[in-house]
């Protein structure tokens, strides 16, 4: 896929680079996409909207309030009418205003308003791209799905020799249209993804439940929604925003997760099953709170439901992929799950060691296919180990066919 015929915007805010923005429009012009520019106020001080409007070929918006077609809401239109978002150079100012939500201009406006995927090539002093504000920015928007042309280092405007400078124009287009390329990977796929713990009840006041953040599931989704993926996202009790473009579903305990599994299982392609689910329940909760009964306190529990061993035995199409998070031989008590649950893979995890824990924005685990291929992926971000499970994935889809 290239990005001949696509409808681009190309988001213009106010740095030194915004000259670059001007090579970058004739590049996409010259790769067959429509391009409209928005420019912030800041930008128009660098470069004037009549060039990007000569290179581009069509009218170039600055100000929301100025309504160019009585018919309709420029902003709306525009968000409505993109294929992709470029925004480039994106700001500290831009970024900030996007992880929060801000919309005071017309990009800000178009890009709230637009469900198309946004890339972002930001530019900025060293110390500024360093600073802790913009990184918690960066780390929030890419968790809200955006994705990201990282700024290239070396001699940048202000004087300074760093990370921060704006990615070459040619280099900005190639990686859009790699990225195009990757959203096909799961092309009229259907994912179903699990997430997060449960929760079991003990009496109106108390439940068990356990560690399970939910992160590494959420991850999972937000990647394969960026592959083209049909996703639905089974969760328990998580304290995090649901992926956009992900159908969700909240569970509570581990009979609820049976259920909601069970229904959307016949129609998956795929199910990968990050969820830490609670092997045992009380079996007789209490409908009134229990009271302190001396020292000791017995409580019978009861097995719940093996959600992955039903879906081995009712697997027909589908690629079923479980989690095995250990503390002691992980890979040999991970192997003995993936055999046991007829899986097609397992990834599995030692949660003893530093980073791979279940609330950490990190993991370390290990990829064993039922063929014997086995994949050590190193400490890194759950997100950049989610891109590895699920390319993992579709290449052994492929591999299948």
């Amino acid at each position: 896929m290239n990005l001949r015929g696509k409808k681009v915007v190309l988001g213009v805010s106010g740095g030194i680079a915004a000259y670059k923005a001007c090579a970058l429009t004739s590049k996409l012009v010259q790769a067959g996409a429509n391009v409209t520019v928005i420019m912030t106020d800041s930008a128009q001080e660098f470069v004037t909207p009549l060039t990007f409007q000569a290179l581009s070929r069509n009218p170039v918006y600055t100000d929301t309030f100025d309504e160019k077609i009585p018919e309709q809401i420029a902003h709306i239109d525009v968000a409505d009418w993109a294929d992709l978002i470029v925004l480039a150079p994106a700001t500290a100012n831009l970024l900030g205003k996007l992880a929060n939500g801000i919309a005071d201009d017309m990009l800000s406006t178009t890009l709230l308003a637009s469900e198309a995927p946004v890339y972002v090539a930001p530019a900025m002093n060293v110390h500024m791209y360093a600073h802790p504000a913009v990184q918690r920015n960066l780390l929030q928007l890419e968790q809200d799905g955006y994705q990201f042309i990282e700024p290239g280092e070396g001699y940048l405007a202000c004087g300074y020799v760093g990370k921060g400078r704006l990615e070459e124009p040619e280099t900005i287009v190639r990686v859009i249209e790699e990225q195009l390329n990757k959203r096909t990977t799961f092309h009229k796929k259907r994912i179903l993804i699990t997430a997060g713990p449960t929760k079991e009840k003990v009496d109106p006041v108390r439940y068990f439940t356990n560690h399970s953040s939910g992160k590494m599931g959420y991850a999972i989704a937000r990647q394969a929604v960026q592959l083209g993926a049909e996703v639905t996202l089974i969760s328990g009790p998580a304290n995090l925003e649901v992926p956009a473009g992900v159908k969700h579903i909240s569970v509570e305990s581990a009979a609820d997760m049976y259920d909601a599994v069970m229904e959307a299982y016949p129609n998956q392609d795929v199910v990968i099953k990050a969820a830490a689910v609670a092997d045992y329940r009380p079996k007789h909760p209490f409908n009134e709170k229990l009271k302190k009964q001396g020292d000791n306190l017995v409580l019978e529990l009861e097995r719940t439901k093996d959600i992955l061993q039903t879906l081995g035995e009712k697997k027909k199409h589908q690629f079923l992929v479980g989690f095995a998070a250990e503390t002691t031989k992980p890979l040999e008590y991970g192997k003995q799950k993936l055999e046991k649950k007829r899986l097609d893979a397992i990834v599995i995890n030692n949660i003893t060691e530093a980073g791979a824990g279940f609330s950490g924005d990190t993991n370390k685990v290990t990829y064993v296919s039922k063929s014997g291929n086995t994949i050590d992926l190193p400490l890194q971000s759950k997100n950049d180990v989610a891109k590895a499970i699920l390319q993992q994935v579709a290449k052994e889809l492929k591999d299948d066919r």
